[in-house]
């Protein structure tokens, strides 16, 4: 056997890759989806922008869950428009099939805002797709991004961080 050959044989299935590397998100806030027609393309698999739909639908109820209402950030002035955005598409996601939008708060430096992402399986087996997103801080009156975060925003974002990044 030639030493490619050998190296070859040592490396695991792709398919043990994967389920080892989902374990990762087990402690992400999680969103379930089910996909609709209007999820999807003509030919049943969901558009890819669904994807990021679903993403900023779970970011939304991730922050509700702690307390933080959308609403009331921009009550407050303050807005969290994306700044940056990666998509990486694993699987194809069809019509009919269930999935977890798994998300959580990395980290925050000054005013950005970044949040890692992974859509799975039900049952946590198959990885679709993952993703990345920054957000910044806007001050909506003066249009501009705001020097620092507002205490409360920071707090907030604070217990989001110790609950979701174990």
């Amino acid at each position: 056997m030639s030493e490619e050959q050998s190296n070859q044989a040592q490396l695991p299935p792709t398919d043990a890759i994967e389920v080892a590397s989902l374990r990762q998100f087990e402690s992400w806030f999680e969103y379930p989806v089910k996909v609709h027609p209007h999820h999807t393309d003509y030919a049943g698999i969901v558009w890819h922008g669904s994807y990021i739909t679903w993403m900023e639908e779970a970011r939304v109820e991730c922050l509700r869950s702690i307390g933080i209402e959308f609403a009331d950030l921009v009550a407050l002035g303050c807005d969290l428009p994306v700044v940056e955005l990666t998509v990486r598409y694993h699987r194809a996601i069809a019509l009919g099939m269930a999935v977890v939008v798994k998300t959580r708060m990395v980290d925050v430096t000054g005013v950005r805002i970044n949040w890692d992402y992974a859509i799975v399986s039900t049952d946590g087996q198959q990885l679709f797709a993952t993703a990345k997103v920054t957000l910044v801080a806007l001050d909506k009156e003066r249009g501009k991004i705001m020097r620092q975060l507002p205490t409360s925003v920071k707090d907030a974002l604070a217990k989001i961080s110790a609950l979701h990044n174990n």
